[in-house]
């Protein structure tokens, strides 16, 4: 569908990922409506691109409500929002678990459902998931992540086939290793030796790809990332002893981010 003109909520645009679909999304003449935590963050953003901002918890359910209903009539939806969930599961409070399957997975997916009448009504409409690499192959430390991540692109796959005869696309856009921003510069850690990264503006133009040419998947990374992951998933036994080789465990328990 086309993005000049239509209007396009995004979550998460507080963030690195965030500002950069935010500002390609405006260059391709949409309206748009910001939300994220960081209300110091989301205003200038907004002045800037001459959006409307609403801050919101994501995490809780009365604040999504009062999201979408200030936001009225929305053409295309870009959930972009998420917590990192790397780390030890024994260790991690429920309460972490919670907010991340519910931010990350749960709210997504609640979105949507709130959204699709209004679409299907319409017979268009476009409803955009940001997953990750980590969401077609596992790594050690980071279960949380995986399981979230895993869970949206499965989502995003069937959704895409039931509305299919409505006219309403659904996309899943699944980033690798992103320079300068998102949860592995977060976390602190150094990407693994000889792994390349992509910018944020590249994930950016993987989403309005994924709208304009309606593309169920699109993996935004280096040929030999997207090769390696679609390896990984086929072959789960020799993905762990590869990453088991790279030392991929240690680092992630190096420097786990604490949410």
């Amino acid at each position: 569908m086309k993005l000049n003109g239509a209007t396009v909520l995004l979550t998460g645009a507080t963030g690195g990922i965030g500002h950069a679909i935010a500002r390609r999304l405006k260059n391709e003449g949409a309206d748009l409506i910001l939300t994220g935590r960081k209300a110091d963050v989301l205003a200038p953003l907004a002045a800037e691109l001459g959006a409307r901002s609403v801050v919101a918890d994501l995490g809780n359910q009365a604040d999504v409500d009062r999201l979408l209903a200030e936001a009225g009539r929305i053409d295309i939806l870009v959930a972009n929002a998420a917590l990192p969930g790397t780390g030890d599961l024994a260790t991690m409070t429920v309460e972490r678990i919670d907010a991340n399957l519910d931010v990350n997975l749960r709210t997504p997916i609640m979105m949507a459902r709130a959204l699709i009448p209004q679409l299907t009504e319409r017979g268009t409409g476009h409803l955009v998931f940001i997953g990750s690499v980590s969401g077609i192959v596992a790594s050690p430390g980071s279960t949380l992540y995986n399981a979230t991540k895993f869970g949206l692109r499965g989502f995003t796959a069937a959704l895409r086939q039931d509305l299919h005869p409505t006219g309403v696309g659904v996309s899943i856009v699944e980033p690798g290793f992103v320079r300068d921003a998102g949860m592995f510069v977060n976390s602190g850690m150094e990407t693994p030796k000889g792994t390349r990264t992509v910018t944020p503006e590249k994930v950016a133009a993987g989403v309005v790809k994924a709208i304009v040419k309606n593309r169920g998947e699109i993996v935004v990374a280096p040929p030999e990332l997207r090769f390696g992951a679609r390896f990984g998933s086929l072959f789960p036994s020799v993905n762990d002893a590869a990453q088991r080789q790279a030392g991929a465990a240690e680092m992630v328990s190096n420097h786990a981010y604490n949410d």
